[in-house]
């Protein structure tokens, strides 16, 4: 849906304390936190209309987000 919040926090807020323990302690969740937040900003500029691109790029960078939302709540999930 557009203009939804993808971050983290907002997707899975039961694990706050999980996602930030693992943000300060795990390089390699900090780096993945990181593009996701990245992915989710881009997508986010794309549904409000500040930047434009087909909408095959679109959903590529959904399911790309997506996949990392499902790696990240792997290791959250793991702790």
């Amino acid at each position: 849906m557009l203009n939804e919040k993808h971050d983290l926090i907002h997707e899975l807020p039961e694990y706050r304390d999980e996602i930030h323990n693992l943000k300060t302690s795990n390089n390699h969740f900090a780096r993945m936190f990181n593009e996701y937040h990245e992915v989710d900003h881009e997508v986010h500029r794309i549904e409000t209309g500040v930047e434009t691109t087909s909408d095959d790029y679109l959903e590529e960078k959904k399911k790309v987000r997506l996949h990392l939302k499902d790696e990240l709540l792997k290791i959250i999930k793991s702790v």
